[in-house]
């Protein structure tokens, strides 16, 4: 039966299961059909990648806003509530707005009992953005890129973030076959934009957008973002642009930021309005829960989403970087398909202790399963029965110098806020 209220359209979305993957655009193609293709109504700007697609959105984002457009963004996972997935302005959706966007969506179209938790989310953001009127909408992909829900979409420019492996059983065991899979965002006569990659995923991403016809700008060849002094400056060509400032943390930031500026300035080569003062202002002020976040405290609580062997190298070089000296000790929980060899490996000899929990999602991978190899690595490692525990075990272990590490998965990090949210004080105090 079908729902009839706000609150039963919210309740089949949560029905769905966020784990059940099926690729293929037919079926979100043809609700998007029976919807009047919202997905049209709107310029987008479509950004794939395995690590920092997100953040990159993000700044794409704020810039945006900062030049005064109406912009929706659209990313994925959620932290805590679904409702950060879908925003306008910087605003979360809001539950109302929610059910009744699912409500119209199921009523429409028939074709909407069938798409799974992505795709329904795809389409009511879509519908969102089309019936809210926005200048732009931000799209992040979700798996992929080829057959992602958000491959329908029109893009007036594309990005490619760092390539890694990650989803191996979906995507591929090769950087070249993950390549081919994110490439499949490319349009003919949209610019593309990629950031620095490994030779063997560059060889790829360089005969996909021939072959498609998208104009290719690379990171380190057409453009780059580097320091001068302690601030940044952007080239690309004859263009120059100094004084830039991120608001996000950790160098690896300067490669989503580059990507991010790339794709700004082939929308103002094409005539928008975007000032360089929103090119400073929104580099400056943007904010991404969950990456590199500070929780201030005593011992500092830092929160990254690391949640494969690539960002997991990000995250080392960043604790070797501006937490260099400080005694560290881990939250660590992650999903099973994930390369946690490598993972541990970079993070678990950098610590005074470990934790291991369990996520909330039946892609969990139970604690015991790698408690052994840890132990190879780092004596104080033990196993917590819930994130909160876990938190709990780590910051006992910790000094008022220290920092308390919550990293592997997005998940995890999203238990671990809606744990501090829940009313626990951020931060305890030692002596």
């Amino acid at each position: 039966m079908l729902p009839s209220t706000k609150a039963e359209a919210l309740a089949f979305l949560h029905g769905r299961s966020p784990s059940t993957m099926v690729f293929g655009l037919e079926r979100v193609q043809r609700a998007l059909d029976e919807l009047g293709h919202p997905e049209l109504r709107f310029p987008a700007v479509h950004v794939a990648g395995t690590n920092g697609k997100g953040s990159t959105c993000a700044m794409v984002d704020a810039v945006l806003r900062a030049a005064g457009f109406r912009v929706g963004l659209y990313t994925s996972p959620h932290l805590v509530r679904f409702n950060e997935r879908i925003r306008i302005g910087g605003q979360d959706i809001d539950d109302d707005r929610l059910g009744g966007l699912l409500l119209e969506l199921l009523r429409r179209s028939p074709a909407a009992t069938e798409l799974t938790y992505f795709e329904l989310a795809t389409a009511a953001a879509f519908l969102h953005f089309a019936e809210e009127r926005v200048d732009w909408a931000v799209l992040e992909t979700g798996l992929g890129g080829r057959l992602d829900a958000t491959a329908t979409c029109r893009p007036r420019v594309t990005g490619i973030t760092a390539l890694g492996l990650d989803h191996t059983e979906l995507l591929g065991h090769s950087l070249a076959s993950i390549a081919r899979e994110k490439a499949g965002i490319l349009r003919p006569g949209v610019p593309a934009v990629v950031a620095e990659q490994p030779p063997e995923a560059m060889e790829v991403l360089v005969v996909e957008a021939a072959r498609v016809g998208a104009p290719l700008l690379r990171q380190g060849v057409d453009f780059s973002l580097s320091p001068l002094g302690r601030r940044l400056v952007y080239r690309q060509g004859t263009r120059r642009l100094e004084g830039l400032t991120l608001g996000l943390h950790g160098d690896h930031q300067r490669g989503n930021a580059a990507v991010a500026l790339a794709m700004l300035e082939a929308l103002r080569a094409r005539g928008e309005a975007i000032p360089e003062g929103s090119l400073l202002a929104g580099l400056r002020d943007v904010r991404w829960p969950g990456r590199l976040e500070e929780v201030p405290g005593r011992p500092l609580l830092l929160l990254d989403g690391a949640h494969n062997p690539a960002g997991v190298e990000a995250l080392r070089a960043a604790l070797d970087g501006a937490y260099a000296g400080r005694r560290m000790h881990l939250v660590f929980g992650v999903v099973r398909e994930k390369e946690i060899g490598p993972m541990l490996a970079r993070l678990l000899p950098r610590m005074a202790s470990a934790t291991f929990t369990t996520l909330d999602t039946p892609r969990a991978l139970a604690p015991e399963a790698y408690l052994e190899s840890a132990r190879s690595l780092l004596v104080d490692v033990a196993i917590a029965a819930s994130p909160g525990e876990a938190l709990a075990r780590a910051r006992a272990r910790a000094g008022p110098e220290d920092v308390v590490l919550v990293a592997g998965s997005l998940y995890l990090v999203g238990e671990v806020k809606a744990h501090l949210a829940s009313g626990e004080a951020p931060g305890r105090t030692n002596g």
